[in-house]
């Protein structure tokens, strides 16, 4: 009997007729870990025994401790994920060095999670699917091989939290017995081709009136077959060491309401005078068949996903102050609070984390309703608004953590990375200072992703060898540095240049890290300098926002400075050119020097190599370094015509006219390598993305400087 136990929970497998490795066969985290290692033993590795074990309140969560001795390895924990991450620590040891060695570590960041809005269907979609990025991605929401290899590498990244963002995702996700009308089967898309108008499929949360009458079936599923697969994403999600939560915005009933009206736009105002939908469901929250809809569909939610750890909540644009009965808090309290505690009801075991976006709201309103609330209560908020690769430092949060102070409250940080879509970036000692700026004793977590992208497969590459890549493995790098350092932010330099050295083996690694890091400074130093809040307020990669399409040379003289950066604009170094504050020729030097190096650095990596990835990646490189020589000249232009507009000085407008002729020059090379490696993309939040398109734009600014008065 005691032998038949043993196998059930024990497992002792052979490798190579050499070593032997004792594990819980029927925990899936260190299985993982196991079929790592396994990969990695050779004939020639010395380890003849490796062993997993669970040392109960030894260790912290998820720590583990490698203790090696002879040909002995045995990896110890209190859980079953840092015994997961304790053996990935060992496979990759023995791919990268061949030898391990005695290593302990903990998590630095408890929580550590990736942002993905997600295009479940035309009828409910993401959050802006006016873009090809969840316009060629709604197959791959709904493919088990993309979920797999996501999920998997989030794991060997270190990431322990996945938010799926979605305004509604109800309708395609789970069956109601009290609204049995609104279950969607089928995914759909829709036949319209986005034009990069805003508002042209009606706000950003909401569907369009004109979607929805010119949808596509793309794929025959019911509803019950959904809810299948999700529960197996789920699963192998849980598998991984992976917590998922739904994050809402509100009042979207995308799928249930009828749909809008395209153009629309209201914020915090009565929405239209629609007709009831679906039960005489709408988007009004004064309706009480909207709460009870809700409020079922959430208990419905988490009674369905049993893996599911979280529900995150927006006060979104769509909600009125006051309607009535509700107040935006009112009303997400009865439905989405009280959903949770219902469904509790049936599941008393069950722990439902709760995350109140800090948006549309405030925590004193809040904490009026959520004293009662059973289980984790937390805030999120926009740790750097939308502009991840900014600064380092950034300092908006300031006043978020004093009005947590009062309530005991830890925030998840959002990180939006509106900036870069297309570019491999890589900077190492960026994200440590930026994890490192977290204040902890404030933190209970973050998530990093996008609004209007989705980190799906990669879909506008021109190279056969590369197209239809996950995203996670074309920017295997950057995410790797946000997993990994946010675990362990002691990781040093070396231990990045072996891992670059083991993906590009026929590289020079100290070089590429290098060059790889200073092309990296880049696009932060454009966006410090040339500082716009929100998404749709400015892509750097395009240098276009939604409004107002190209920032020509006039916006570079106004357009403000990153707040407390210490940084002059243009218009303010013309008014003070005596200032002491760092000047837009000082900055717009700094990175032309980044560039220039890097472009010198990357000739010298120039190989006959035949891996397509690594001369993709070179020209990635090459071209940030031209859209940073643009930026740089089109600083120094925009400060001569600022010098222009208060002295009347013809030498400065004539110095503007010679350098924006360099920025056509330098535009021109970058729009070229991307020509050559990227078909054009609509970007969800800033327009169109056509560098042979924007040439005119950079054009016109030469113009524009000769006509100035």
């Amino acid at each position: 009997m005691k032998a038949i136990l043993f196998f059930l929970f024990s497992i002792i497998v052979s490798c190579n007729n050499q070593s032997k490795i004792d594990y819980d066969s029927n925990n899936p985290k260190v299985s993982f870990a196991v079929s790592k290692i396994q990969d990695q033993i050779t004939d020639s590795t010395v380890y003849r025994n490796i062993f997993f074990k669970l040392k109960k309140d030894i260790y912290e969560k998820q720590a583990y401790e490698i203790d090696v001795n002879n040909d002995k390895v045995i990896v110890y924990a209190s859980d079953d994920l840092g015994l997961m991450y304790g053996g990935l620590e060992v496979a990759e040891q023995l791919e990268l060095y061949g030898k391990i060695k005695h290593t302990s570590h903990s998590p630095y960041i408890l929580k550590r999670g990736l942002k993905m809005n997600i295009p479940l269907d035309a009828r409910t979609p993401g959050y802006d699917d006016t873009g090809d990025a969840a316009q060629m991605n709604i197959d791959t929401v709904w493919e088990w091989d993309f979920w797999k290899a996501h999920l998997d590498q989030m794991a060997i990244n270190r990431f322990n939290i996945l938010t799926l963002w979605n305004p509604h995702p109800f309708p395609s996700m789970i069956k109601q017995h009290n609204f049995p009308n609104v279950a969607l089967d089928d995914i759909c898309i829709t036949t319209l081709k986005p034009t990069g108008k805003e508002n042209e499929w009606a706000e950003p949360q909401m569907v369009s009136r004109n979607v929805v009458e010119n949808l596509k079936v793309v794929k025959k599923i019911r509803i019950d077959e959904k809810i299948a697969f999700w529960q197996k994403v789920m699963q192998h999600a849980h598998n991984r060491g992976i917590d998922i939560y739904y994050f809402n915005w509100n009042l979207c009933a995308n799928g249930a309401a009828n749909p809008v009206e395209p153009f629309y736009r209201t914020y915090g105002q009565p929405l239209w005078d629609e007709k009831p939908g679906k039960h005489g469901i709408n988007n009004q929250m004064d309706n009480p068949i909207n709460v009870s809809y809700y409020r079922d569909a959430v208990k419905t939610f988490l009674k369905t996903y049993p893996h599911v750890k979280g529900i995150g909540v927006t006060a979104g644009e769509h909600m009125m102050d006051d309607a009535g009965l509700y107040t935006r808090e009112q009303w997400i309290w009865e439905t989405y609070g009280l959903g949770i505690i219902e469904a509790k009801i049936d599941m008393p075991e069950r722990k439902v984390d709760f995350i109140h976006r800090v948006w549309n709201t405030n925590m004193d309103k809040i904490f009026k309703l959520w004293t009662e609330f059973p289980d984790s209560f937390e805030a999120s908020f926009k740790y750097a608004k939308a502009r991840l690769y900014s600064t380092p430092t950034p300092n908006f949060a300031k006043g978020h953590i004093e009005s947590m102070k009062e309530y005991g409250l830890k925030s998840w940080w959002n990180l939006r990375n509106d900036d870069i879509f297309v570019h491999r970036w890589g900077d190492p000692e960026y994200v440590r200072d930026f994890i490192n700026h977290f204040q902890l004793e404030h933190t209970a977590g973050f998530y990093m992703g996008s609004d209007g992208y989705f980190w799906g497969r990669e879909f506008n590459s021109k190279k056969p060898d590369l197209a239809g890549k996950l995203e996670v493995d074309k920017h295997w790098y950057k995410f790797m540095l946000w997993g990994r350092l946010a675990y362990n932010n002691t990781l040093d330099s070396d231990f990045f240049i072996h891992k670059i050295g083991k993906h590009f083996p026929e590289a020079n690694a100290q070089k590429l890290y290098t060059v790889w890091q200073m092309a990296s400074k880049i696009i932060p130093a454009v966006n410090c300098y040339h500082w716009n809040d929100w998404d749709y307020q400015w892509s750097v990669e395009a240098c276009i926002d939604a409004r107002n399409g190209f920032h020509d040379v006039n916006r570079f003289i106004s357009n403000p400075t990153l707040k407390d950066s210490g940084v002059l604009s243009p218009k303010q170094y013309a008014e003070n050119p005596k200032s002491e504050k760092t000047t837009p020729f000082e900055i717009a030097s700094q990175i032309r020097s980044y560039a220039t190096k890097t472009l010198i650095q990357v000739n010298e990596l120039q190989t006959n190599s035949s891996s397509v990835e690594l001369k993709s990646l070179l020209e990635d490189l090459q071209s940030m370094s031209y859209l940073g020589l643009y930026y740089a000249s089109k600083i120094e232009a925009a400060t001569e015509l600022a010098q222009f507009k208060k002295n009347k000085n013809i030498e400065n407008k004539n110095k503007a006219i010679l350098l924006l002729e360099d920025c056509v020059g330098q535009w021109k090379v970058y729009a070229k390598i991307q020509d050559k490696n990227n078909k054009p993309q609509m970007l969800a939040r800033t327009g169109n993305f056509d560098v042979n398109v924007i040439l005119k734009d950079v054009e016109n600014d030469v113009e524009i400087a000769r006509n100035m008065n």
